[in-house]
């Protein structure tokens, strides 16, 4: 399949995977607790089910947060994958603020080619595909079209009328704007503070943005924030989505001590500290 068949699949399958969330979202939904003790719903299932379900099609192996047993051993052997968080931003979920999403990336020899970041709750949609550049969609009536199945031999036609009714990324931005980071919701630590207090002194007026899930990705990718830093634990899942839609929006994810590019289907799935900015 075409590339543009790959995005137009997973861009259909993030929108049907966050409707599935949101009909769980306005019940009365349980929390479970995984072994790592972060939370789990009925939600995440299912949004798991719905992807990988849709996504098998395309005989590409999936790794996904819900799904991790897989060994490395077979794993070192994918040099194309799908990366997928069914819902990141439980927490978000769980307190029902309406800041988590759902994220598939199509990873091609250690890097995040494709990327869908999809908003249920605003049903705001940001994909990326690599030298096509990003997009933000923020059209009812196209989600709308989205959520129907497309016919065989619609989807060039399809794809260019998505593309026309979105925004590329990076949009403008007013010059008067202070220097903004963005960071975690749910996560600070004193060395994130530490860190905006040093950029306070080197920039003077900094303002700092707190966001749940992939959001923080998609307001740099935007240039709605210059910087998201990120020193904390997150796993592949939370982040080759994201990484999709900056890069090809013209911002980096870079390693925070080796200054290199955020790698993908690594033996540990952990991400090292991280810093989302523009290339030096």
């Amino acid at each position: 399949m075409s590339t543009e068949q790959h995005l137009l699949k997973t861009i259909q399958v993030s929108i049907k995977a966050g409707d599935a969330i949101l009909d769980v979202y306005h019940s009365n939904f349980s929390v479970e607790h995984k072994a790592d003790s972060s939370p789990i719903t009925l939600a995440d299932k299912r949004s798991h089910e719905i992807i990988t379900t849709e996504l098998r099609q395309f005989q590409i192996p999936i790794l996904s947060e819900e799904g991790t047993e897989i060994p490395y051993e077979e794993r070192k052997t994918w040099n194309k994958l799908w990366i997928v968080d069914p819902l990141d931003g439980t927490k978000e979920f769980v307190k029902r603020n309406g800041e988590f999403t759902v994220n598939i990336a199509l990873v091609i020899d250690g890097k995040p080619c494709l990327g869908v970041v999809f908003i249920p709750v605003k049903e705001i949609l940001y994909y990326a595909v690599q030298d096509m550049g990003a997009y933000r969609l923020e059209n009812g009536r196209i989600i709308e079209l989205l959520r129907k199945e497309s016919g065989e031999g619609e989807e060039p036609g399809f794809l260019n009328n998505i593309i026309n009714h979105s925004t590329k990324l990076p949009a403008s931005r007013a010059a008067t704007y202070p220097f903004t980071i963005t960071g975690s919701r749910s996560h600070t630590s004193p060395e994130l503070e530490k860190f905006v207090e040093e950029k306070r002194r080197e920039y003077g007026n900094v303002e700092f943005v707190s966001a749940g899930s992939s959001l923080k990705f998609c307001l740099v990718a935007e240039g709605k924030a210059d910087m998201y830093p990120r020193f904390g634990p997150t796993m592949e899942w939370d982040t080759a989505a994201g990484q999709a839609i900056v890069e090809n929006a013209g911002t980096a994810v870079l390693d925070f001590h080796t200054r290199l590019p955020l790698a993908y289907n690594k033996e540990n799935l952990q991400n090292p500290w991280f810093i989302v900015k523009k290339p030096e």
